[in-house]
């Protein structure tokens, strides 16, 4: 069956009967104006069947693979990622013209407004009752009601004040912690340029602006820089097109983006270059787009599904529920023996239910909740003179008990911005002029600068280089598109040539860029033993290839150097011919960048190990970068994996490899957050998260310790539950040791209030 037929099963408007042999659920048909109804199997939802097998199969849900909301997104992405601009438009039911208003006015209404998340706000008075529902203002209700009756008033008084003032602060905590996700929904209040047809006999194309929550499927959208893109998009058009999805990934490189490809199946979701996502920028640039996905079927959107979910109770949680189960069972049991002896010895009544009610009353740690606050209170204020903000009381017997640390490389163990570490020829030794040239290009460009331009600039003037970029002046540029992956600059400069009389003007051209693409336009190459150029040849390229090789795998990005002196008489200030002037090149060098590790990060993590917690790097940069940042930092690398490895685990072998590994790289935000989920279920781990970025929002507010730095990104510094006031990891030591001592001391008072009372 051709996609084009499948394509229309899944349509709307499709009425055959043989779409009762499809799957149940449909990328395509989920994904258009109105989404179905989901199937149910025998009166039962698939969802409580899938459950059913589950248990049947002996497998915990919640393993390596893709839920079913994520597999339609995947999916759906997929499809149009692989198929030309006319089947696209087919698919989302939209045309070349655009929506006209009164169909987008029509989709929106059954689509629902444009939000990322579909987050349901819990109302007060279930706050309230979840607030209330506590084994200890149970007990402490049951005792009060009971002194009422039996006119014990002031007691019952005491007893009610208690409950009253434990469930006040209860409930602010929660209050306060619901309405964080409503920061997701900064995302929608942007304007975006949409084109819409108008005209019932002849449709005119207009450009409209509309706000980001009446976007819908279909809609054709322009950006430039700046914009952020409001639903998933595919590309229609584009002109040097880069993108930042740190949002997504928290990695600061930005991504090239192009209109004018395929994709494959092989293709890494957040790699696909014709697609753009819910929540990206664009940082340079321009183009249009088909709006695919809105709301609550983007990939930002399965993303975030899981925010707000409630945490599973840590081991301290269960213990306090547990005892309280026990006090409840022994004040029942002893309270029905002493009432029942009192009374066949007095017949009195009621002065039988006061003795067993002070019996109770004395058995029961009345002041146990009041000790727990005090003491988890003057433990926040001693981590907040440390520089560690604690939004959560509860989190601090969490973060006494966190026996692993999970971490983004990216800011967090790394300085966050990327330095110039070698400048090599084309046979791996250092060469200045390879520095000059790359120097020179950075300088002068007046496109977009990149980090890797800044890093070039910052070594040259802190290492003392003096390259005197004033002796030069600047014709022209050809500036960088993701076809070439090179920019180019034309420089004229004047000499003294020998043997003639005054200034001899030459022009030159500098590039750089990929190192693929540089060795594409390059015919010659600097050779070092003799002092000039010769024909670059096919053992050239073989071995430059091979060294640019090796220095990826040493965590290192690159970028190839060339030049090329141009004759003044064909030199036209005004550069059309790209393919003609960026030819018969001579390759000079490579240029190496690294993201250098904190150097207090290996001492704070040594410091942590020495306390028992384990450090796991779960990041989405390459696997080669994470290994050199872990070995320089000391940590294990003789586990690693890589988020593409984990997709194809079944459950128990995911369960395992996360459980072995240390090092994680190349993860998506929803695989933070299972790693972070298969830790603390299976392994029965008190995971702590340290994040900055929205991509680690999921696993941040997952966590039992979720931390953030006060420079990180709002979202996640909402979901966190302590904020460091600095991005260095040893404050977050020191606020791991406090959180031991509060632990342990809330513990110790726990444990004697419970056997004092037992006893």
């Amino acid at each position: 069956m051709g996609l084009r037929k499948l394509f229309s099963i899944f349509s709307p408007n499709h009425q055959n009967h043989e779409d009762k042999i499809l799957p149940s659920y449909s990328p395509i048909r989920d994904n258009l104006v109105k989404s179905p109804e989901n199937p149910h199997t025998n009166g039962y939802p698939r969802s409580f069947i899938k459950y059913l097998r589950s248990l049947m199969s002996g497998k915990k849900s919640g393993g390596g693979l893709r839920t079913d909301e994520e597999e339609r997104v995947y999916s759906w992405l997929y499809a149009l990622a692989q198929s030309d601009k006319d089947l696209v438009f087919e698919y989302v039911q939209s045309t070349e013209r655009g929506l006209s208003f009164t169909e987008a006015e029509r989709r929106l209404k059954e689509n629902g407004p444009n939000v990322p998340l579909e987050y349901t706000f819990p109302s007060w008075w279930h706050l309230l009752w979840a607030a209330f529902f506590h084994p200890f203002n149970i007990i402490l209700i049951v005792l009060s009601t009971l002194s009422y009756i039996t006119s014990d008033n002031p007691n019952g008084c005491i007893l009610l004040i208690l409950v009253l003032i434990s469930v006040c602060l209860r409930f602010y905590q929660e209050y306060i912690s619901s309405k964080a996700a409503m920061k997701l929904y900064e995302f929608v209040k942007r304007p975006v340029k949409v084109q819409r047809c108008a005209g019932r006999v002849v449709q005119t194309e207009l450009l409209v602006q509309v706000d980001q929550r009446d976007v819908v499927p279909g809609d054709i959208i322009i950006f430039e820089p700046g914009d952020l893109f409001p639903g998933d998009v595919r590309l229609l058009s584009s002109k040097h097109l880069v993108v930042s999805q740190s949002s997504l990934t928290g990695e600061s490189w930005t991504t090239e983006k192009t209109a004018y490809t395929k994709e494959n199946q092989s293709t890494p979701l957040l790699e696909l270059k014709n697609i753009c996502f819910m929540g990206t920028n664009v940082v340079s640039g321009s183009g249009t787009g088909l709006v695919v996905s809105t709301g609550s079927k983007t990939y930002m959107s399965t993303m975030f599904s899981t925010i707000g979910k409630q945490k599973p109770p840590d081991g301290f949680e269960n213990g306090i529920r547990q005892i309280s189960y026990v006090l409840i069972g022994v004040m029942l049991i002893v309270m029905t023996i002493i009432i029942t002896a009192y009374y066949l010895k007095s017949r009195a009544l009621s002065e039988s239910v006061l003795f067993g009610l002070s019996v109770a009353c004395a058995l029961t740690p009345n002041m146990l909740p009041l000790i727990v606050n005090t003491s988890l209170a003057k433990g926040a204020l001693a981590m907040a003179r440390d520089r560690c903000i604690v939004k959560s009381l509860a989190c601090i017997r969490d973060m006494g008990s966190m026996d692993i640390l999970c971490m983004d490389k990216t800011g967090t163990l790394t300085m966050d911005h990327a330095i110039v570490v070698n400048h090599l020829d084309s046979w791996g030794s250092p060469k200045e002029k390879v520095l000059r040239f790359a120097f020179l290009n950075s300088y002068f460009k007046t496109d977009q600068k990149y980090p890797l331009d800044d890093a070039i600039l910052a070594f040259v003037y802190t290492n003392g280089y003096r390259f005197q970029p004033s002796k030069y002046r600047k014709i022209d540029e050809i500036p960088f598109d993701f076809i070439r992956r090179r920019v180019s600059v034309i420089l004229e400069t004047e000499f003294n040539a020998d043997g003639r009389n005054g200034h001899v003007l030459e022009r030159i051209m500098v590039t750089k860029g990929a190192l693929e693409e540089i060795m594409k336009v390059c015919s010659f190459i600097d050779h070092i033993s003799k002092g000039t150029m010769t024909t670059f040849t096919s053992e050239d390229h073989s071995r430059i290839l091979n060294i640019g090789e090796e220095l990826s795998n040493q965590g290192l990005r690159i970028l190839g150097v060339a030049m090329k002196r141009l004759e003044m008489e064909r030199s036209d200030p005004s550069i059309t011919n790209y393919e003609f002037t960026e030819s018969d090149m001579v390759f000079l060098g490579v240029i190496t960048f690294f993201d250098p590790p904190k150097d207090s990060a290996k001492q704070a993590l040594w410091r942590l190990a020495e306390k028992g917690v384990k450090a796991k790097v779960l990041t989405g940069d390459s696997l080669s970068l994470a290994v050199r940042i872990c070995e320089e930092l000391g940590i294990r690398t003789t586990y690693i994996t890589t988020g593409p490895d984990l997709e194809q685990l079944n459950q128990d072998d995911f369960h395992e490899t996360v459980k072995r590994a240390t090092v994680l790289a190349r993860l998506t935000p929803t695989q933070k957050l299972r790693v972070v989920q298969s830790l603390q279920t299976v392994g029965d781990h008190v995971v702590g998260f340290l994040g900055d970025g929205i991509n680690d929002t999921l696993a941040i507010d997952a966590a039992n310790v979720g931390i953030s730095v006060d420079s990180g990104a709002s979202v996640a510094k909402d979901f966190a539950d302590i904020i460091l006031l600095e991005k260095d990891l040893n404050v977050l030591v020191d606020g791991v040791e406090h959180g031991r001592l509060t632990f342990v001391w809330v513990r110790l008072q726990f444990h004697g209030t419970k056997w004092r009372k037992i006893m």
